[in-house]
């Protein structure tokens, strides 16, 4: 369907918008319009705003890399949280879903991606060095690598290690309740909670 078959060019320009969404086709896209076009002007209104606000205002936290309204995002600021457990994960996708476990209660670590020498993606590309500063500040008592169980996710996870191996830090990884090659957004709540409680020395699975 080309912009010359819609009734209206604004209609088309909507539609294109909608049709960028991933998983989102133009046909997808015309019928999401068109009920937002069947609502409440202030429904709609509402609408737009929130993904104004969403790209204006969401913030990155300066602590952990987590999504924040504030400078510093919830679980960074809460003094119920251990401070010297910190939970490694890939993206911010992956802290939702430790968290839905409801069962850790330390802070964590965004690294923003893994280690991909195919992709381009070093080091350097994700923050690793926050993490190393973080480590170096001397609250820190273990690390959890909570990294998806790939050939990506374990490259990074070796690589963290080999960092770390001359602290005194505790480090673990999750037991292997996640099956290989597995997100941990796609690992059911109960599994990745028992993986967490049952974590294993890093070193144990070299």
């Amino acid at each position: 369907m080309n912009s010359d078959s819609y009734p209206s060019q604004i209609l088309a320009n909507a539609v294109r918008e909608f049709a960028q969404l991933p998983g989102v086709g133009k046909k997808t896209a015309l019928r999401l319009v068109l009920y937002l076009l069947k609502q409440e002007k202030n429904d709609v209104f509402r609408f737009a705003d929130s993904l104004r606000k969403l790209r204006e205002e969401i913030v990155y936290c300066k602590s952990c890399y987590n999504i924040s309204d504030t400078e510093v995002c919830q679980i960074c600021a809460s003094p119920k949280r251990d401070h010297s457990t910190v939970c490694v994960v890939e993206n911010i996708k992956d802290v939702m879903a430790v968290e839905n476990t409801q069962q850790y209660f330390g802070i964590y670590h965004v690294l923003g991606g893994v280690i991909s020498p195919m992709d381009g993606i070093g080091p350097d590309d994700i923050t690793v060095n926050p993490l190393l500063e973080k480590v170096k500040a001397g609250q820190i008592k273990e690390l959890i690598f909570a990294l998806p169980t790939t050939m990506e996710g374990d490259t990074t996870n070796f690589y963290l290690y080999r960092k770390f191996s001359d602290t005194n830090i505790k480090i673990t990884t999750l037991a292997r309740g996640v099956s290989i090659g597995d997100e941990l957004e796609y690992t059911d709540e109960v599994t990745l909670g028992r993986s967490l409680i049952n974590r294993l020395p890093f070193e144990k699975t070299l």
